[in-house]
């Protein structure tokens, strides 16, 4: 019985630790339910779904929102959005509802759908900014007519089985809870009014659940040594190493190879990592009181464009930042004590695309940080980052013996070693003589 009880302890402890991200300990996606009108069969809802992620966005396609009914309900109209399939409505004449089915899937509209199926901050194809990175972009939002379904408080059931897609696996989403009605500022903002009911939905990320294997490796180099460390081998699974593609294959030049399938299925550069993302962090020079690195993200999926990427990057010196060179860089601080972790990205309308693999499939930048005299030190990989995202998805870092070393360290052994060969031999000449 205690053997059972203790693996239970373990797998609900695990559970809830692999949805729980340390350098984003609030981060979630809340999606939230504001009945705003009572119609003769049901009601209107406001839902608005915000990203609360601080370095975590949903790219193209976009998110992907289900739920299963608590009674029979169905869908009269959307407005910003719409559901997948519409469902068995053979039952109703006259008036035909939007989706019939018990368990609907809701994706947001494309850009430029005519005005009348416009909401606010909605029509973006799902796309969804992270919260740290562009706050007004972080909200996507749509109207829905529900019917029959309860017309009071006290009738309405709260729907069950929430999912989200974003646009793959990865999120879990928790009950639908009833909180204080949400309050909301006419027009002119000089009365408020209040929503009848509300229901939250939270969401949590795990990268556990979204692959088996990591998205991105990193690798090292520096201006003390010139080894290069590489990305592990077979770093991101080598799953797709008999479908990847020679950097300078005839099969590259064919029309439509840049094309997404719809199971977002890579066409990856061959590598012995078998990434579709390398971030390579390189110390590049020394001065008396600064030190600068240069960071360098390539893209080897033929098939993916990264729009709004991130790279979150955890190191101590980072409360040292001085200048950052052609990306733009925010702190981020989990917890107030720390600061030695941020967030780079694109600026807009220059480098906020990383283009598919090629020529054009890399960004980069420089960084120059401040040298606090009490920790800086080149010896034993403290100038190589501790942890490293991208996408919001961790990246496999080399192992710590194969980081670029001093090479000081080589030659004091060998200045040891040689002196001891040198006295050693002086001291048989004397014996000898």
């Amino acid at each position: 019985m205690k053997f059972f009880i203790s693996v239970l302890f373990l797998f609900v402890l695990f559970s809830y630790a692999a949805a729980y991200d340390p350098l984003d300990p609030n981060g979630n996606v809340t999606i939230k339910w504001d009945i705003v009108s009572w119609t003769p069969d049901g009601y209107v809802a406001v839902v608005t779904m915000n990203n609360f992620q601080m370095y975590r966005h949903i790219m193209s396609p976009g998110w992907t929102l289900g739920w299963t009914w608590a009674k029979k309900e169905v869908i009269w109209s959307m407005v910003g959005a719409q559901t997948t399939e519409q469902g068995d409505c053979s039952k109703f004449k006259g008036n035909i509802p939007h989706c019939c089915k018990k368990t609907p899937t809701v994706v947001d509209l494309l850009p430029g759908v005519p005005y009348n199926q416009q909401f606010t901050n909605c029509c973006k194809g799902g796309v969804l900014a992270a919260w740290g990175q562009d706050p007004q972009s972080a909200v996507s939002a749509f109207q829905i007519s529900v019917g029959l379904a309860g017309t009071s408080n006290k009738t309405v059931k709260l729907p069950k089985n929430f999912t989200l897609l974003g646009p793959g696996p990865g999120y879990t989403c928790g009950p639908a809870k009833v909180v204080p009605s949400t309050t909301f500022l006419t027009p002119d903002r000089r009365r408020k009014t209040q929503a009848l009911m509300t229901w939250n939905v939270t969401c949590t990320y795990s990268q556990f659940l979204a692959r088996k294997n990591p998205n991105c490796c990193v690798s090292f180099s520096s201006f003390y040594n010139e080894t290069i460390t590489p990305c592990p081998t077979c770093a991101c699974g080598c799953q797709n190493k008999n479908n990847c593609v020679k950097s300078d294959s005839k099969f590259l030049k064919m029309v439509g190879l840049n094309t997404p399938r719809k199971d977002n299925a890579p066409l990856l550069q061959c590598t012995h990592h078998m990434c579709p993302v390398r971030v390579h962090w390189h110390v590049k020079l020394n001065y008396k009181e600064y030190w600068r690195v240069k960071v360098s993200i390539t893209n080897f999926n033929y098939r993916m464009n990264y729009t709004l990427w991130s790279l979150v990057v955890q190191h101590p010196n980072l409360n040292n930042v001085t200048q950052v060179f052609s990306f733009d860089y925010k702190p981020l601080v989990p917890y107030e004590s720390i600061n030695d972790t941020g967030m780079f990205y694109g600026m807009k309308y220059y480098n906020d695309l990383l283009m598919e693999a090629g020529p054009l499939g890399n960004v980069q930048s420089e960084v120059l940080l401040r040298k606090d005299k009490d920790t800086f030190t080149f010896k034993q990989g403290w100038a190589f980052p501790r942890k490293v995202y991208f996408n919001g998805d961790e990246c496999m870092l080399p192992p710590p013996d194969t980081y670029p070393f001093l090479p000081n360290s080589a030659h004091q052994h060998l200045s040891f070693t040689s002196f001891t060969f040198i006295a050693a031999m002086f001291f048989l000449y004397v014996t000898l003589w």
